[in-house]
């Protein structure tokens, strides 16, 4: 199996994914530009540390890159889980949860990479190791990809609705509103 390909979409789709959460939740230009720089560098340098290792036999040397990669992941995860909070709770009160099921079911699918990646490290080898690896990066990126496009596009949906109706105004959902505090999902 040649995991070139799966890297290759993973290097374009990963940060535009990440980007595509920040365009859709309307922060102001500043923010948006920055937020999206940042995730999107950091997780293509993610992507980019863990290709070596993926295709690597010695497992000290696939252990480095894994160890590597793990620093922009845990950036950008906690950028999902903690830097995003306070946007977030400015988004429309209609779209906070769904802008929050988005950051969290980005970041807890993102944590079935790193376990899939070391499947080769714990002791399974051959064609039994790469059906494993194939079946966790699959299903990870159907939850990935696929069911965050529903959210993303479920936002997307709500927040025309809002502007068609003129509730939102310029940037932000509401330039009065303060930020509030929520709980895990935004409720």
């Amino acid at each position: 199996f040649n995991d070139a390909y799966r890297y290759v979409d993973w290097l374009l789709t990963v940060p535009l994914l990440l980007i595509e959460l920040i365009l859709v939740m309307k922060l102001p230009a500043g923010e948006t530009a920055s937020m999206g720089t940042k995730l999107g560098l950091a997780s293509a340098v993610m992507v980019a540390l863990g290709y070596p290792g993926e295709v690597q036999d010695d497992l000290t040397v696939r252990w480095v890159w894994w160890a590597l990669a793990m620093i922009p992941f845990f950036y950008v995860v906690y950028s999902l889980l903690s830097g995003l909070g306070e946007a977030t709770a400015r988004q429309p009160e209609s779209v906070v949860g769904l802008v929050s099921a988005a950051r969290y079911l980005t970041a807890v699918s993102w944590l079935t990479y790193p376990f899939v990646y070391i499947i080769k490290n714990i002791g399974l080898a051959g064609p039994v190791a790469t059906m494993y690896e194939q079946i966790g990066y699959s299903v990870a990126d159907v939850v990935a990809k696929a069911v965050f496009g529903v959210l993303i596009w479920a936002i997307a949906s709500e927040k025309s609705r809002l502007e068609s109706e003129g509730k939102i105004y310029g940037e932000h959902a509401n330039p009065t509103a303060q930020p509030k505090k929520r709980g895990l999902f935004g409720r």
